[in-house]
């Protein structure tokens, strides 16, 4: 079984490159989106915790099974944790057998990027060049460096509750995307308004009009990413009423979206699509440069799949990452405690002695 560090996910990104491995991700996640009914799905299992909640993301194909272990305690950074952490797997489905055990943190900031930029790629204007990001925390670098490589975007307008957050955000991208101009803003709303694409992602918890329905102008698009678990949200419900609004995994939606602020009722009639309806012609994506876009993201599990088996097939290509015999080797697969015999059984008396 093959382990996978975030050393070695740094290491991965460097010889492959950070674009390569972007656009590869994209590809990556189309096919697995356009097979979409190959898939066993569900929603993610959650478990709410005093103060955050943890997660279980599994999904599989008649080949591979991934799983996510993944939290979201929003006031971890007082503490200096980060907000979200998390582990993956990927196995065999023939006999069950794990092939590699993954570090997520990071691979799920790349996939979510990766996603949010397929979404925008279908739904935002083609001459889009302002780019509007409110929240500037762990995910932010990545979401802009996706967006650059599925539009021109020449201004990144950004505005973060916390200071130093904003600090670390222009400090990184004035190194990772020198010729985009960075404008920091004193609010959200002086952010959006000028924006033909928004990127919402904030850790509040709780139903927050981040993004106000004044504030908008004809055609822009929005990725709505931090409305990601029950009583979440950061859209002003007003804008889901005037706006084509395309989602992952409805049944996770429903639950967990921006979409949880609708009636059922209100849900059928005002969600146009789940993203890969739109990423394989079934549903139309923008119709027109006037028309409001919502991508409203709460991240599911196919993109975990997408996001392992790139990482995966990668790592094996470049020989990165340790083997560790996680599953005993055994000459009788029915002779287990053979694969203590290097452990002394004697200890057995020392533990009846000292019961």
């Amino acid at each position: 079984m093959k382990l996978i560090t975030v050393t070695d996910v740094a290491e991965l990104i460097h010889q492959h490159g950070f674009d390569n491995f972007m656009t590869d991700l994209m590809h990556y996640l189309k096919a697995d989106f356009s097979r979409w009914h190959e898939f066993d799905k569900s929603p993610r299992h959650a478990t709410h915790v005093d103060g955050g909640v943890i997660e279980l993301m599994p999904v599989a194909d008649k080949h591979t099974y991934t799983f996510k272990y993944v939290n979201g305690h929003p006031k971890n950074p007082l503490d200096n944790k980060q907000t979200v952490v998390a582990t993956g797997q990927l196995s065999r489905v023939s006999d069950g057998y794990p092939l590699m055990f993954s570090e997520m943190t990071v691979l799920t900031a790349l996939r979510t990027a990766a996603t949010s930029a397929i979404a925008t790629d279908y739904l935002a204007r083609n001459n889009s060049t302002v780019l509007a990001l409110i929240g500037t925390g762990a995910q932010s670098e990545f979401q802009v460096l996706a967006h650059l490589l599925v539009r021109d975007i020449r201004q990144v307008r950004y505005f973060d509750t916390d200071a130093r957050a904003m600090n670390k955000f222009a400090q990184n991208m004035r190194s990772y995307a020198p010729e985009v101009e960075f404008i920091a803003c004193s609010d959200a709303q002086s952010a959006v308004s000028a924006a033909d694409i928004i990127i919402v992602c904030t850790a509040c918890k709780g139903h927050v009009e981040v993004v106000k329905d004044t504030w908008l102008q004809a055609g822009v698009h929005i990725n709505g990413l931090g409305g990601d678990c029950p009583g979440k949200t950061e859209l002003e419900k007003a804008i889901l009423f005037r706006s084509k609004t395309v989602v992952e995994y409805l049944p996770q939606s429903l639950i967990e979206g921006e979409i949880q602020l609708l009636t059922p009722k209100e849900a059928e009639q005002l969600v146009h699509a789940e993203l890969w309806q739109i990423i394989t012609s079934a549903k139309s994506g923008r119709t027109s440069d006037s028309e409001i876009t919502v991508f409203d993201s709460v991240g599911f599990a196919l993109e975990d799949f997408s996001v392992l088996r790139l990482v995966y097939d990668l790592t094996n290509h470049y020989d990165i990452g340790s083997k560790l015999d996680f599953i005993p080797q055994l000459a009788d697969a029915k002779d287990l405690v053979a694969a203590l015999n290097k452990i002394d059984l004697g200890a057995r008396e020392w533990t009846k002695k000292h019961a």
